[in-house]
């Protein structure tokens, strides 16, 4: 296997054996600057690592310098057509800009942002998906991944050949199976890093689905080195999605893990109820430096402490009390009002 380049969008590094960072998009306008500013520090707290920004025009580069006083995330500025945009974003103080390579106006276009990249030392995103493959090699494949990985190659090969490498790819499709086979194309003939995700996925359901999908097999092949979700949802959903991926790959380690049951008519306790409030209950000490600890709830004592035994702790419900347990074993008999205050006192003291 290839080894992949790393390159650095401001501090977070993006492949070369990096942890995979997340991504999302601004919804808002550049030009309203402080709902944009307010929306990348509620990604920031929500835990995005990079974030883009569609500039669409010259005069919105003007907006870039102040926003990023304000904020913390690395800003990708997303510019198409126009190669003066991506010239006066990067000199405004952008740190990576995604362009798709055949549509900023010619080679000698593309040479004046490469060289002025290079000089500031920020990376390039080539970003080409199935809408964009160029029409000779449409013809000759049609619309395939075939299709889509010749495009990136073509366009890569570009850029490498204005000896320019910080280069990180996306090829993305609105069809998940689409997008699995072309980045697995891709993976294997580019050492470069991979931008992945599954491209307008939809609405919040079935967006999070289609991406869920695309992405962790990806992921779970060892192909992807920065993700983004795309949904048609706020952006902190985005993320919030992104990190679910990845908590469930094992990529990323939550302070807290919760697993519960999908309930049944055994069920002798609100589950949904118990299992929301703790969540909210746990949140609150997210920054107390606790170990990580999976927590169970339970429905009946068929579930619990049995299908449970690797959790921590976890509770369980009965006839208008129920049991604590820890390590697969009960360690207390409550009544059902005490559950919850009970479960939140063993995990504080076990935590110290």
């Amino acid at each position: 296997m290839q080894k992949i380049k790393q390159v650095k969008v401001g501090n977070v590094k993006i492949g070369g054996g990096a942890p995979v960072s997340i991504q999302s998009m601004v919804k808002n306008l550049i030009e309203d600057k402080d709902a944009v500013i307010n929306e990348i520090n509620d990604l920031e707290r929500e835990g995005c690592e990079i974030v883009r920004i569609a500039i669409p025009t010259r005069e919105s580069t003007q907006f870039i310098e102040e926003i990023k006083k304000q904020t913390n995330l690395p800003i990708v500025a997303d510019i198409h057509f126009d190669y003066k945009i991506a010239l006066d974003a990067i000199e405004e103080g952008i740190d990576k800009i995604r362009i798709n390579p055949g549509n900023i106006g010619g080679k000698e276009r593309l040479k004046a942002i490469v060289d002025l990249a290079k000089e500031r030392k920020i990376p390039i995103r080539i970003g080409v998906n199935s809408g964009s493959i160029e029409k000779d090699l449409e013809e000759r494949y049609g619309q395939t991944p075939e299709a889509l990985t010749e495009s990136v190659k073509r366009n890569v090969e570009i850029l490498e050949d204005m000896d320019f490498t910080d280069v990180v790819i996306s090829a993305k499709s609105s069809s998940t199976l689409f997008t699995i086979e072309t980045y697995r194309r891709l993976h294997e003939i580019l050492p470069y890093p991979l931008h992945i995700g599954v491209t307008e996925a939809g609405l919040l359901f079935g967006g999070t689905i289609k991406s869920a999908v695309g992405i962790g097999t990806l992921l779970a092949d060892g192909i992807g080195d920065t993700i983004r979700v795309s949904l048609t949802a706020p952006s902190v959903e985005e993320v919030r999605v992104a990190k679910e991926i990845l908590y469930a790959l094992g990529l990323r380690k939550k302070d807290f893990e919760i697993i519960s049951c999908p309930t049944c008519g055994r069920c002798s306790i609100d589950v949904v109820k118990l299992t929301e409030e703790l969540k909210e209950r746990l949140k609150k000490l997210k920054n107390r430096n606790l170990p990580s600890l999976k927590i169970a709830v339970m429905g009946c004592i068929v579930n619990g402490p049995g299908e449970a035994r690797d959790a921590d702790f976890g509770i369980t419900g009965g006839k208008e009390k129920g049991i604590i347990f820890k390590d697969g074993s009960v360690i207390k008999t409550v009544k059902e009002v005490e559950l919850l205050n009970t479960l939140m006192d063993e995990i504080l003291n076990y935590s110290g």
